[in-house]
């Protein structure tokens, strides 16, 4: 397994779908972050494609000005996801209890994932069902920054700096046959962290770790 049992420890360990039955209108990034974000979803997402938005809420930060072909939505709360408008269709599942995406094989041009991976408990499951989805050539695009809900953030994410977390994050593509050489994209903050936690502008540092379907897994 990629991660020992205590690595996936969370301190609350109550059903997630507890946790999220309540819809949150927030963004849980600053803009500089959702701005960083949409940039590289500007330059790495095609026009009329189809598009999962993986762990998502009411808002996915896509770029405004282009048109998809599909965006499917995936998360815990039916009425966050409800509101996305970008959504042409959404499900709830809890995926620590069930990773099997209800999605046919290579059906994806895109698997996009923010600030969520830190949640995940059976990342070697979600990040293969990932790979079952996308076409061949296909992008995921993991982003993540300091913030999470800290008691339902695993062990093994709570105890990492964030430059571990960018490894771990590289290791769950290369522990998944078929992916292209993880690339990372970030963005430090230069703000000091009590000042991050208070809200300060350009104050979340922005990571983005990207693989793709390799061309020749076709099956």
């Amino acid at each position: 397994m990629l991660l020992r049992p205590n690595q996936r420890l969370k301190l609350d360990d109550t059903d997630d779908k507890l946790f999220y039955a309540y819809p949150r209108f927030v963004t849980h990034v600053d803009e500089g972050f959702i701005q960083q974000l949409t940039d590289l979803y500007r330059q790495r997402l095609k026009p009329d494609t189809r598009i999962l938005d993986m762990m998502s809420s009411w808002v996915s930060h896509l770029p405004p000005e282009i048109e998809f072909a599909h965006v499917e939505g995936h998360g815990l709360n039916a009425e966050e996801l409800a509101r996305n408008p970008r959504f042409n269709h959404y499900f709830v599942q809890n995926l620590n209890e069930n990773p099997q995406l209800p999605l046919p094989d290579q059906e994806f041009d895109a698997v996009l994932n923010c600030v969520s991976l830190q949640y995940v408990q059976y990342p070697d499951a979600i990040f293969s069902e990932i790979h079952r989805i996308l076409k061949p050539g296909g992008v995921a695009i993991i982003s993540f920054s300091n913030r999470m809900f800290f008691q339902k953030a695993i062990q093994v994410w709570r105890d990492a700096s964030e430059a571990t977390r960018v490894e771990l994050a590289k290791r769950y593509f290369t522990s998944v046959p078929g992916f292209t050489k993880p690339e990372v994209i970030l963005s430090k903050s230069t703000v000091p962290n009590f000042l991050q936690w208070l809200g300060a502008p350009g104050g979340d540092p922005f990571y983005a770790v990207i693989a793709y379907r390799s061309e020749g897994n076709r099956e």
